[in-house]
């Protein structure tokens, strides 16, 4: 009996030292039409096939709010949100007032989403204080823009009242201000965004500047915000670098996933970075260089932070 005790003993240590990376991990990023999930499909595949006892799956969700949500349920340990909801969850503000998420820590900065609010040049309208008075798509209801365009008037002592707001998503509004229905349209995406173009090529607009001034003033309440440059040629007309407003978009992780873990799927997913870029286009706008930066003082997490002091880009 003792014999049989003690060869199921060093079997036991046998299967959990061969499992030392073990992990079950749920990457969530949005639909299965979004640009991201296809994208988190790669990126576990590279981890189960890169590091021995990984089981890490890609599931669908219903973005960033949702992702965060599961994160703070337990049923995923990694997606993607923008730094800002990154840092609401951890701190239980707004959408999670209640719900103060400790457990998340940042795994990769990836790419900052710029503020693009595109006005007609006979607007008048040269900064946020101009929008005044103006007739402003700032988005469909409950949208991110509908946010933004709130923070922003708020920081110079304004609200939506105080503008003409209309609540359109981006291809009406685009369609609106082509048809001189609108002085300008907000819009939080990605460059080139295709509304974006569309206003650009089809009217006499331009991409109203947010300092850099202004945005360290945003900074002071929301931490989340950085500076950014949507540069010269990005659409038809427009033949200078625009600053403005931006909010890094991020992968975070939680904080029970073990270093080790993080660690080799830190690595993994930067040493190919080529790949995915080839790929995965949207990634392209990603710099690892940047990968801690901008993101609203969230911790990075130990394992992904031992991977970025071996690659010098954090101290």
């Amino acid at each position: 009996m003792k014999k049989i005790l003690a060869t199921a003993l060093c079997l036991c240590l046998l299967l959990t030292a061969s499992c030392a990376f073990a992990a079950d991990i749920n990457f969530v990023t949005a639909g299965t039409a979004s640009t991201f999930y296809p994208i988190s499909a790669t990126v576990v595949g590279l981890w189960n096939e890169n590091i021995e006892g990984m089981r890490a799956v890609a599931t669908p969700s219903g973005g960033g709010i949702d992702n965060l949500n599961q994160a703070y349920d337990g049923e995923a340990q990694i997606g993607i949100a923008n730094a800002n909801l990154v840092y609401q969850a951890q701190e239980g503000l707004a959408s999670f007032e209640g719900y103060a998420n400790d457990n998340l820590r940042i795994f990769a900065g990836l790419y900052i989403n710029p503020n693009q609010v595109v006005v007609t040049k006979d607007s008048g309208i040269n900064s946020v204080a101009d929008l005044v008075g103006k007739k402003i798509s700032i988005g469909a209801a409950g949208s991110t823009t509908v946010d933004e365009a709130i923070v922003h008037l708020g920081a110079i002592g304004k609200t939506v009242d105080d503008i003409k707001a209309e609540y359109m998503d981006t291809s009406a509004a685009a369609d609106a201000i082509s048809n001189k229905l609108l002085d300008g349209v907000w819009i939080m995406a990605g460059t080139p965004n295709s509304a974006v173009t569309q206003i650009m090529t089809t009217t006499d607009s331009k991409i109203m500047p947010i300092t850099a001034e202004e945005v360290e003033t945003l900074k002071v309440e929301y931490p989340w915000y950085a500076s950014c440059e949507i540069p010269a040629g990005t659409y038809a007309g427009q033949d200078e670098a625009v600053m403005t407003s931006g909010v890094k978009l991020t992968l975070f992780i939680t904080a029970d996933v073990d270093e080790e873990t993080v660690y080799q799927m830190t690595k993994v997913f930067w040493e190919n970075w080529d790949y995915l870029t080839e790929t995965h286009a949207a990634l392209k706008k990603a710099d690892p260089k940047e990968a801690c930066n901008d993101v609203a003082g969230v911790e990075i997490h130990p394992g992904a932070a031992r991977y970025y002091r071996e690659i010098g880009i954090m101290e």
